[in-house]
């Protein structure tokens, strides 16, 4: 009995063994595939936030095409252009109210962006609170830097048919051409109303507003807040480069 019971004892060693060896490569395997469609997956958003159809496109296209026209710049919180510093480097850090993110590298905060040489666009990072989720995005401008060139979500746990209608592209084409200064050259960003925008704005507010989701109220007013924030750390830099 007493053999049996070691043996037995030493089987199950060895397949436990054995099952962890296989999960430790397969948790590894598997978790560099997820890094690597992570990444791509952002890639497809800032593509496709200026204008890039990316649904006709293979990961490999996706990859060429943003590596060809796509560069990465680090902005300081004064609005000027640090070239000593990468974007990759920076360490992100949520504020768990607003979910809106700020970058840090050795305890300084940075503003991440992206320029697009075809179409010239601007683009930056957005993020903050919908209804039950955290929704991260990209939002981009035209070489103006006020007209809006478009806007896209690659993240978000917003109710489907609600507040999940962020990612349609009814939602984000209403963003196109819009602008986010007034005429007084004051950063009023775009505001998603409740309803039709046509319906409750007045002619000259129309080129800052969109049509809101229906039934989506709390992701509406949050889109509206969290961009409105976003675009307000980036505006030093904006005021200093836009088209008067």
């Amino acid at each position: 009995m007493q053999h049996n019971n070691l043996y037995t004892f030493r089987f199950i060693s060895i397949i436990t063994l054995v099952a962890s060896l296989l999960l430790a490569l397969a948790s590894t395997q598997l978790k560099e595939l997820q890094e690597f469609n992570i990444d791509l997956d952002k890639k497809k958003n800032i593509l496709k936030c200026i204008g890039i159809d990316v649904a006709i496109m293979t990961p490999d296209m996706i990859i060429d095409e943003y590596e060809s026209n796509i560069s990465n710049i680090t902005l300081n919180t004064n609005g000027d252009v640090v070239t000593n510093i990468e974007n990759k480097n920076l360490k992100s850090v949520q504020n768990k109210s607003t979910g809106q993110i700020q970058y840090y590298l050795d305890n300084i905060e940075y503003l991440p962006a992206y320029k697009a040489s075809n179409p010239e666009s601007f683009i930056i990072p957005i993020a903050g609170k919908g209804l039950w989720s955290t929704l991260f995005g990209y939002f981009a401008l035209e070489k103006d830097l006020n007209t809006v060139k478009g806007i896209s979500f690659y993240k978000h746990g917003e109710t489907p048919g609600l507040g999940g209608e962020v990612e349609k592209k009814w939602f984000q084409d209403n963003f196109i051409g819009k602008k986010i200064f007034n005429s007084s050259a004051e950063l009023i960003s775009i505001k998603v109303v409740k309803g039709k925008a046509g319906d409750v704005l007045s002619s000259d507010a129309l080129i800052h507003g969109v049509d809101g989701i229906s039934g989506a109220t709390i992701t509406s007013r949050g889109v509206s807040e969290f961009l409105k924030n976003d675009l307000l750390r980036y505006e030093p830099y904006i005021n200093r480069n836009k088209s008067n």
